[in-house]
């Protein structure tokens, strides 16, 4: 008799491999669903992750959260319920069996009105904002039942608010349901660190003054340092630092800019400060690193860099 999950695992593969037909990541017709493929063992790769759920239906994945490194294959998901900055990398891929996985913005708003329907869950005050969890057959159904319907996109307006709906429930009675919960609750802890990682993003090339990003959550800075770390795995600090050099990156590979405009655009002074910590983050010098990524690009073309997947 055939397993009724590994008949659902094949059927994700399926539908994923369906719509990521080449190497890439690939946006569909569902807003906040895209679904990746890579045909093999990828770089390391930088990237800003948002409110999400990551299923990985095939193969496996690494992800570096600060100093903590979390792995996840075809028998889990991630689950990222604040923005933050990370560094990648495909682990498990190959040829005949590529890399395969989709990834679903949470909208947080939503998450409030599902919270009396869902009480099961576990209800961790401050948890780090970037976890994985082992698979439900229920999130899995859910999962491919959202997929389906980008074969009948007339009945995605009325049936995709249902979906995410059950989606949400469906976290929110799992392992991870805290993480959900507090980003709900607008006077936690992890809502005030939401507002600060926002300001951050926002505000990146700015000088940091932590009182007065205190401030703006509400938080006094001792809080703010303890809880923001809790949650993020890193300091405001070393938060705006990891944003300003992935973004200096990015201007570097993308926009063509010399290492020394890309540094004064996201906010540093100095030159060979920058260099440091570029060295430190990405393992070289700007200008040996981005000749390295470029070559590698031309020889690969799209095998496996990930600049700012989310799958």
């Amino acid at each position: 008799m055939t397993n009724p999950r590994t008949y659902r695992s094949q059927e994700l593969i399926d539908l994923i491999a369906c719509y990521a037909t080449e190497d890439g990541d690939h946006p569909t017709a569902i807003p906040g669903l895209s679904v990746h493929r890579r045909s093999a063992i990828g770089m390391k790769a930088c990237g800003a992750y948002k409110p999400s759920l990551a299923l990985i239906a095939q193969g496996a994945k690494q992800v570096v959260l600060g100093n903590d490194v979390l792995r996840y294959g075809g028998t889990d998901y991630l689950l990222t319920s604040i923005d933050l900055p990370v560094t990648t990398q495909i682990v498990e891929a190959s040829e005949d069996m590529p890399y395969l996985s989709m990834t679903f913005q949470i909208d947080t708003n939503r998450i409030a009105g599902m919270l009396d329907h869902a009480t099961d869950g576990n209800s961790t005050p401050v948890a780090r904002g970037m976890a994985v969890s082992t698979v439900t057959p229920e999130l899995e159904d859910t999962a491919i039942r959202l997929l389906r319907l980008l074969d009948r996109p007339d009945d995605i307006p009325a049936l995709l608010p249902l979906i995410e709906q059950e989606m949400i429930y469906r976290l929110l009675t799992g392992p991870q349901s805290g993480r959900l919960r507090q980003m709900a609750v607008t006077e936690s802890q992890s809502h005030q660190i939401s507002r600060a990682c926002i300001w951050l993003k926002e505000h990146y090339a700015m000088p940091l003054k932590i009182e007065n990003l205190a401030s703006r959550v509400s938080m006094s800075v001792s809080s703010l340092h303890h809880h923001f770390k809790a949650i993020t795995a890193m300091s405001p600090m070393q938060y705006q630092k990891q944003l300003r050099l992935q973004e200096a990156r990015r201007l570097m590979l993308e926009d063509m800019l010399d290492a020394g405009s890309a540094g004064h655009q996201v906010g540093y002074e100095s030159q060979s400060q920058f260099s440091r910590e570029y060295a430190r983050q990405f393992g070289e010098p700007p200008l040996r690193d981005v000749g390295r990524v470029r070559r590698s690009l031309m020889d690969r073309l799209t095998g496996g860099m990930e600049l700012l997947s989310e799958g």
